[in-house]
């Protein structure tokens, strides 16, 4: 954005001109730097095009490693005293992604014209959620913004680890599948319109494997550009379905009844539930507030209503626990344990205790799905490409019997 300025300058001068910024706050802190003193600040109206800043949603996204990278470096520098705006300059400098560098910056412009650090946070709650800005705000608070940061490192990295074991072991059956269904496709489109016509002039009586084959290559192949935009448009159809309301509720009911990852899905919740919540009680938060947080944080709907359950319970001076008694999703052992954490007043430590514990089982449970997952992915080519090749051969049998 373009601004239009007029100040005075030390000598008692009155100054004009114009100044670039991302906002308003930016531009007043920019002139600050000058040591200027602002009579009015008012946007110019929109920068050439050419001048304008290009919005790409993909290069403006912080993945978790960079999340992880940034906490663990400031905190670092800030444990090794060094003052937080120049922590923010040096971390800024050593940041690969642009857009990341440049949200630091602006940060580092607003602590340093007096807003606070989590308030600066709070600009950016793509990046910055709820549960970070929290914690950095108890820090202040509490005068151990040091400490708070460099938890809040060791906790992302924890999360990532967890989170990256769970991606790398679904690469390799994704790889398969995604392999699989690609072969399927060009023998499709190649392969068995060549046989079809050989078939039909035999005069064979087709089984219905091969008849269901034959048919699926001919749509492939002559309605492939309907096929193709069907594809995508139900890709877009269940990607809008379930981010809705509604769709976002059957998807995280449905993520926790699959057969095998269901179990791997609820472990993989529950540490996030449960790290999540020690981690704000120790920075400080009220429980209630925690626990509004932690409803965020957690990202499937059933849980978030059990958290949400568990706020009333709290501000109706019942249990944390009561909430996760006797449901489906829930050990019989997380509550029980929550119970003796109020009880002695160490839930922080019982939750961060849980955590641990939970996180051990999801790479037990990752373990096995490994191992577990080799075979079941052999049968599965067993299958596909056995019922090809069936359907293939059969009519040849018959074919080779006729003569």
């Amino acid at each position: 954005m373009l601004f239009e300025y007029k100040a005075k300058n030390l000598k008692g001068e009155t100054v004009e001109g114009t100044l670039e910024a991302i906002n308003q706050e930016a531009a007043v802190n920019v002139l600050a730097g000058r040591k200027i003193i602002i009579i009015s600040l008012k946007e110019s109206g929109a920068l050439p095009i050419w001048r304008r800043p290009l919005h790409i949603a993909l290069l403006e996204r912080v993945n978790p490693k960079d999340m992880v990278f940034m906490s663990r470096q400031l905190s670092v520098m800030v444990l090794a005293g060094l003052p937080l705006v120049k922590a923010l300059e040096v971390l800024a400098r050593q940041t690969s992604r642009p857009f990341l560098k440049q949200v630091i910056n602006i940060i580092a412009e607003d602590v340093r014209g007096g807003t606070r650090f989590s308030t600066a946070l709070a600009k950016y709650p793509k990046i910055f959620d709820d549960f970070f800005v929290n914690m950095v705000r108890a820090g202040e608070t509490a005068g151990k913004l040091d400490e708070v940061l460099n938890y809040l490192a060791n906790e992302q990295e924890k999360s990532y680890d967890l989170m990256s074991k769970i991606k790398g072991a679904m690469i390799y059956p994704a790889f398969v599948i995604v392999a699989v269904i690609g072969v399927m496709i060009l023998m499709m489109v190649f392969v068995i319109p060549q046989l079809t016509g050989i078939l039909e002039e035999s005069g064979v009586a087709l089984p219905l494997p091969t008849l269901i084959l034959i048919k699926t290559s001919e749509i492939l192949r002559d309605y492939a550009i309907f096929v193709i935009i069907g594809a995508i448009a139900a890709g877009f159809g269940l990607k809008a379905f379930f981010k809705s309301k509604s769709g976002k509720a059957t998807l995280d009911s449905l993520l926790l009844k699959l057969p095998i990852f269901g179990k791997l899905f609820q472990q993989v919740y529950l540490v996030r539930f449960s790290r999540s919540l020690s981690t704000l009680i120790i920075g400080g938060i009220p429980l209630t507030s925690a626990l509004r947080i932690v409803a965020g944080v957690v990202s499937n709907n059933v849980y978030k209503n059990l958290i949400m359950d568990s706020v009333i319970d709290v501000e109706e001076g019942r249990s944390i626990s009561s909430a996760f008694m006797d449901q489906p999703y829930v050990p019989k052992m997380l509550p029980h344990l929550m119970a003796i954490g109020e009880e002695t007043g160490r839930l922080d430590e019982i939750l961060q205790k849980i955590a641990d514990f939970y996180a051990r089982e999801v790479e037990n449970i990752l373990a096995k799905l490994v191992t577990l997952l080799e075979p079941l992915i052999i049968i599965f080519l067993g299958v596909v490409v056995g019922g090809m090749m069936a359907s293939i051969m059969l009519p040849m049998y018959k074919l080779a019997e006729a003569f």
